[in-house]
């Protein structure tokens, strides 16, 4: 698929190993360098940064690599920048109206083969309506042109033809709090849920709602978060899935095998107390109607 991240992600694990097995840290690497150990750490999660191909052959310099290993490095590196150069996201004509770890999100959604998660607050964005979406814009910046906010809206709309890949999955795990929640009037949350009820019927879409009643469970402790699973590439490989967690003025990812299963066993643990799929439908139905009493 265009603006795969494929190449970018094999190559920052490639250097991430080569850091580790030399024993040296993202501050000792950026020190080095003589730039941030985030861009160290952006560079190693697959994201595009502005780094030279001199720095990184100081870097496999710092870190002892063999010759061998070095360039097989360096042909890693290559194809890692012509996959940015090439790649051709529908996104990036929208490039001023999001943050810088927008991106490397929107890649990696554009490019997995199932996205689960689980919302505490709002309804995730691929499950939006535009004018759920417009609402939450206008909370964001309220300033902000009509030009700007509809743009904004229409990446929303963009992202959501994954809905219709019969090869996509998502199963979003919302609290019942998204459905209480009104970033918008009582005609866009009734809208909102009417169409949640909707797209959650059709196939590889799973809504399931988690109820105020259930008492403690792991959601509450664990937030909101979402997990990028990805389809196995031409090449044979398999992907590594990806945990993102939005904030307010940035995000994280996560791909450590012990970050995975903690987070694998909290959906588990999410499914155990939310509504069925058809249980979900009654309640959004339900509160769709209350907003448009």
């Amino acid at each position: 698929m265009s603006g795969s991240t494929s190449s970018r992600r094999t190559f920052g694990r490639l250097m991430r190993d080569h850091r580790e097995g030399a024993g040296k840290t993202k501050l000792a690497a950026g020190l080095h360098l003589d730039v941030s150990h985030q861009k160290i750490m952006r560079l190693e999660s697959g994201q595009t940064v502005r780094i030279s191909t001199p720095q990184i052959q100081a870097l496999l310099d710092f870190y002892a690599v063999p010759p061998g290993e070095q360039e097989r490095a360096l042909k890693s590196w290559a194809s890692a920048k012509a996959e940015t150069k090439d790649g051709k996201g529908f996104w990036q004509a929208y490039a001023d109206q999001y943050e810088p770890h927008m991106p490397h999100y929107l890649s990696l959604e554009a490019n997995a083969g199932r996205v689960t998660t689980h919302q505490l607050v709002l309804v995730p964005g691929l499950l939006q309506t535009s004018d759920y979406k417009r609402a939450i814009v206008r909370i964001d910046d309220p300033e902000l042109s009509i030009v700007d906010t509809e743009r904004r809206v229409e990446l929303t709309t963009r992202r959501q033809a994954r809905l219709d890949d019969d090869s996509f999955r998502i199963d979003a795990y919302i609290s019942e709090a998204v459905l209480r929640n009104q970033p918008g009037s009582p005609d866009v949350m009734s809208q909102q849920l009417y169409w949640l009820a909707e797209v959650g019927a059709r196939p590889g879409i799973n809504i399931r709602v988690i109820p105020f009643g259930v008492g403690p469970h792991r959601g509450l402790t664990i937030l909101s978060f979402t997990l990028l699973e990805f389809p196995r590439l031409d090449s044979g490989l398999i992907e590594p899935p990806v945990v993102y967690l939005e904030g307010a003025f940035g995000a994280l990812y996560h791909e450590q095998s012990d970050v995975l299963d903690l987070y694998r066993q909290a959906i588990d643990a999410l499914g155990a107390v939310a509504l069925t799929e058809d249980d979900t439908r009654d309640v959004l139905l339900r509160v769709a109607k209350e907003y448009s009493a």
